[in-house]
């Protein structure tokens, strides 16, 4: 079993920057593929960014050259640094993991942070 559980929410005016925090704990588990995604209200869930277990990286194209998605795999953490932050990029933002679970029996699933909100407003 593995939790995943975000912070560094909250409100910032346009233009500013927040890093979001998403630590993975529980027993038995290796962590694969990392991403972070977002939902606005009346919107689907979208791929923010996401990062290999080798650290390989990919981002909406909404976010690049403003957000950097890293890892640091002996903390089994993920973070999102988001700078110039707009409006636009108000939403819930989840962490999400691919993860190996060893017992009881091996066996890979997506498992889900219950979200951070980061609202963009002046």
């Amino acid at each position: 079993q593995v939790q995943l559980v975000e912070s560094g929410g909250g409100l910032v005016q346009p233009g500013g920057s927040l890093r979001l925090s998403c630590a993975a704990s529980g027993s038995n588990f290796r962590l694969n593929a990392m991403g972070w995604y977002r939902q606005a209200p009346g919107n689907e869930r979208e791929l923010v960014a996401s990062i290999t277990s080798g650290g390989s990286t990919n981002y909406a194209d909404s976010v690049k050259g403003r957000f950097t998605i890293s890892r640091d795999n002996a903390k089994n953490a993920v973070y999102l640094q988001m700078n110039s932050l707009k409006p636009e990029d108000t939403a819930v933002y989840y962490c999400n993991a691919d993860a190996d679970v060893f017992r009881p029996f091996r066996r890979s699933r997506d498992y889900w942070g219950q979200g951070t909100q980061v609202t963009v407003s002046s």
